[in-house]
């Protein structure tokens, strides 16, 4: 992150810079298509048979930086979950990160972080806590040039390889293993801390007054009888439908930055697309094969689950569940910290849009003793009880990949109807590359 060089612009890219500014978001979201023919690419037999006769040509810094922002960027201050009878005139406190960026997030939650990986290594670009490196202007506006040069030191290297994929089944969907992670590619993907998100989901229960009970093992959660003055003891959630509303939850912020990228691919004259054919327990490191290692995320295995729980990487990406705490109660504590202490969404002294920003933060109603209690003890006993949490869905989640290449136009000028592509591809390596297609 620190000591990253300042970013360097060509003149030519400036002038391309310009264009993406001015592309109709219209234009992309019509003319969009999943374009995988890339420059070197090869479909051996079919209808479609076809060799590439040219290299596969990397994306350069800036491309992949456009692409890294529009899927992850913090353009500025979330506005925040504004009002709710139940606890009025309290401000709603339901946020995890006090920053708003490019994908929406249930409730503002933002427990994911995006990894990316391509010819020169692997990366984490890391944005969910990142305040507001620009300020919009009175028309709501920000430099893109600042916004991405600030975006710049948000990238750490992880790994100095491409994450190696065999190009097979289990490892990636059949239909892939010719296309997916090829060289030259951007292979960007966000992972979500989905125990974080459920941790988020039981705290906002608690906050709106509703608890849950084990309806797989049929039983109420011991030690809850204690918080009935502050949740409906009569009237719990099952504990399977909240997994299951914060695995569809993640799944839409997921889906939503990497379907963000292929929008920034249109404007870029990038092809690519976003897809889920690659397995997520291989990229996040559980294939079981030493020689295919993925992100290297540490990973456990129990005779109660049907497949192993990686939970993160010390130091990089950890879920907030054992064994990256020591139990629930200090991952609450920890959930609770991010939210109300510095930098924080709830904190007085954390910047923000409004023209009070400190009354409006402080506004929040602070979860007390109790409400932390209440909370943790619903979280321990999931991972008393299951051996993990949540308790049935992955502590780390992945759904969706966004691949980004140079397509090779020779391709679909011979094998497609003229449309096939954008005006921005056609142009593409002319306008960003200075060179003829």
């Amino acid at each position: 992150m620190p000591g990253n060089p300042p970013l360097l612009i060509t003149e030519n890219e400036a002038a391309a810079l310009e264009n993406v500014l001015r592309f109709p978001l219209a234009d992309a979201l019509f003319g969009r298509r999943s374009r995988r023919f890339f420059r070197g690419a090869s479909i051996p037999d079919g209808a479609l048979q076809y060799e590439s006769k040219h290299e596969p040509l990397p994306l350069s810094e800036l491309e992949r930086l456009l692409v890294l922002v529009a899927m992850g960027g913090v353009t500025g201050w979330s506005n925040l979950v504004t009002r709710h009878d139940r606890y009025a005139p309290h401000l709603s406190n339901y946020s995890g990160s006090a920053s708003g960026r490019t994908l929406a997030s249930a409730a503002g939650f933002q427990t994911s972080e995006i990894f990316f990986t391509d010819d020169s290594g692997t990366y984490i670009f890391a944005t969910r806590d990142f305040p507001p490196p620009v300020a919009r202007d009175a028309e709501g506006q920000t430099g893109l040039k600042d916004l991405l040069e600030a975006h710049e030191g948000r990238i750490r290297k992880i790994s100095e390889d491409r994450i190696y994929l065999p190009r097979r089944e289990p490892y990636m969907e059949g239909h892939n293993t010719w296309v997916a992670n090829a060289p030259g590619s951007l292979l960007a993907f966000p992972v979500g801390d989905l125990a974080q998100h459920t941790l988020l989901n039981l705290a906002f229960y608690v906050q709106n007054g509703f608890c849950i009970y084990d309806d797989i093992n049929h039983r109420q959660i011991p030690g809850m009888e204690k918080f009935g003055d502050l949740v409906d003891l009569k009237n719990p959630y099952p504990l399977s439908f909240l997994d299951q509303y914060s695995l569809a939850e993640l799944s839409a912020e997921l889906a939503i930055s990497s379907f963000n990228g292929q929008l920034m691919l249109q404007a870029l004259g990038l092809g690519g697309w976003s897809f889920d054919g690659i397995d997520r327990l291989t990229i996040l490191g559980a294939s079981g094969d030493p020689a295919v290692p993925g992100l290297g995320f540490r990973v456990d295995t129990d005779s109660r689950w049907a497949l192993p729980n990686p939970t993160g990487l010390e130091g990089v990406f950890t879920a907030y569940t054992p064994p990256h705490y020591a139990d629930m109660y200090a991952a609450t504590d920890a959930l609770i910290e991010r939210k109300f202490g510095p930098g924080g969404p709830f904190h007085p002294d954390t910047p923000g849009p409004w023209n009070d920003s400190p009354r409006v933060r402080s506004s929040a109603q602070v979860h007390d003793a109790q409400f932390r209690e209440c909370v943790a003890v619903q979280a321990q006993y999931m991972y008393e009880t299951f051996g993990k949490f949540p308790a049935t869905i992955p502590s780390v989640y992945i759904l969706m990949y966004l691949q980004a290449h140079h397509l090779d136009l020779d391709f679909y000028d011979a094998k497609f109807a003229p449309g096939a592509y954008l005006q921005t591809h056609r142009e593409h390596l002319a306008r960003w590359h200075e060179v003829e297609k």
